[in-house]
């Protein structure tokens, strides 16, 4: 069983295979290396990482046991505390087993020249993908924006200017008896034409057609008459 792994670039052997090697239970060899991370955690120079990383393993039960990822380093500790035939051959395999782990890393993890390329046509293509979201979410906001306060306020003006021309200025009876008639067709008119439920929802993208809607409405055939009627009475009056 080999149960080298490569996670992140750091290479190390199950603790289960360790103990396979230097001849131990592998309960004996997780009290040694436990005691081990005893010894090192009382410097604060020394990071016990560096030679045993925690991980766990699932039995054929379901049920999960506790192992370590040994690293080189660690290996290396271990390998001191044994002496003899026993800690030349385990010094010998372990080293044999992170050199073989070593070389597939160096041809495998890092790309050829065809695997950069493809790496970074994959990149391009992510970074594309973001940058058409981004677009599309900015076109979606910018397609649901609605006018702000000032331009409200400027399409409004604007709309009531137009409004009291039609009848032919504030101060005439027109203005007196009909601004009121006026208004509420001018602004029905307006969301006919703009399709909304009112000014103050109307696009931001459509605001050169709103003012357009305004500079060219005209009232209708019967408010015209209406108004010319009201401001005639007027005239008749100052001849």
């Amino acid at each position: 069983m080999n149960n080298l792994i490569a996670k992140e670039r750091t290479v190390t052997l199950d603790s289960r295979e360790v103990a396979e090697m230097v001849g131990k239970q592998h309960s004996n060899l997780l009290r040694d290396i436990e005691t081990y991370i005893q010894y090192l955690g009382q410097n604060s120079n020394l990071s016990s990482d560096e030679f045993f990383i925690e991980s766990s393993y699932q039995a054929g039960t379901g049920k999960e046991y506790k192992c370590y990822q040994v690293t080189k380093k660690g290996c290396e500790f271990i390998a001191h505390k044994l002496t003899g035939q026993k800690g030349a051959i385990f010094t010998a395999t372990y080293i044999n087993k992170f050199h073989e782990m070593e070389q597939k890393l160096a041809t495998s993890v890092l790309p050829t020249g065809v695997q950069a390329i493809k790496l970074v046509n994959q990149q391009v293509g992510m970074l594309v993908g973001e940058v058409e979201s981004i677009q599309n979410r900015v076109s979606s906001l910018e397609n649901n924006m609605t006018i702000d306060y000032a331009q409200q306020e400027n399409l409004s003006t604007r709309a009531r200017m137009k409004i009291v021309q039609a009848l032919g200025g504030k101060d005439t009876p027109a203005y007196q008896k009909l601004s009121k008639k006026a208004f509420s067709l001018f602004w029905r008119d307006y969301k006919r034409y703009m399709n909304v439920a009112s000014y103050k929802d109307t696009p931001v993208k459509e605001i050169d057609k709103a003012y357009k809607f305004i500079d060219n409405w005209v009232p209708t055939s019967e408010l015209e008459l209406m108004i010319l009627g009201a401001n005639s009475q007027m005239r008749m009056v100052k001849v």
